[in-house]
């Protein structure tokens, strides 16, 4: 796409023309290991964000969450996040079937900073610790286990910026209801009222009920 008066970066020495080199302070919390904090805000954390590529460099972003401290801890390095069911696509998977580099970033609600890991992953189908991760009856089929190679704690500008905590700042309704939503991309021949069904309380309920 050709854009006027575009100027691009094309060179790590043209970037760094723009942002400088980093404090040390921001090289230095880079570790390689979880301290107790970064184990005590895992066992915090409901959600994370999981970056993926295929080895030809698509990337995929994929949401998990669970109750607080689904991450589980095996060791200073190693960490294993359940999966449940969903759309079907593995999609970060099968990514990680031809590259296992994975990036992580886990939320707690209402905190400002979160916590990075990056690392390889492997998919296990079985495990012992699969009956540690049972969730209202529902024991993962799956589970993404991360060998951590970097870890930090990520300042919270961005948060801060975005308002992301503040609900006089939110509008759900910015945006048409889920059923609206799914009915224009993945479900054009249902019937807008039983979407709407679906995707209520009736939909909540049975998160953990259904499998694969």
């Amino acid at each position: 796409m050709e854009i006027p008066g575009l100027v691009e970066i094309t060179t790590y020495d043209e970037l760094r023309d723009v942002v400088p080199d980093p404090l040390p302070a921001a090289i230095a919390k880079e570790r390689t290991e979880l301290h107790d904090l970064d184990i005590q805000w895992l066992g915090a954390s409901p959600f994370c964000l999981i970056a993926t590529s295929d080895a030809d460099g698509n990337c995929d972003v994929s949401p998990k969450g669970d109750p607080a401290g689904f991450a589980k801890v095996l060791d200073r390095t190693t960490i294993v996040i359940p999966d449940r069911a969903g759309n079907r696509r593995v999609d970060g998977f099968t990514n990680i079937l031809s590259n296992p580099h994975i990036g992580l970033i886990f939320i707690i609600p209402g905190r400002q900073d979160t916590l990075r890991i990056n690392g390889r992953a492997r998919i296990l189908r079985e495990a012992p610790f699969f009956d540690d991760m049972i969730v209202k009856g529902n024991r993962p089929q799956l589970a993404l286990l991360v060998e951590i190679e970097q870890i930090f704690h990520h300042c919270s500008k961005s948060f801060l910026r975005s308002q992301l905590w503040k609900p006089e700042t939110w509008n759900p309704d910015a945006m048409p209801r889920r059923a609206v939503i799914s009915q224009t991309f993945e479900r054009q021949n249902d019937d807008l009222a039983e979407l709407d069904e679906y995707y209520g309380r009736r939909y909540e309920e049975s998160i953990y009920k259904v499998k694969y």
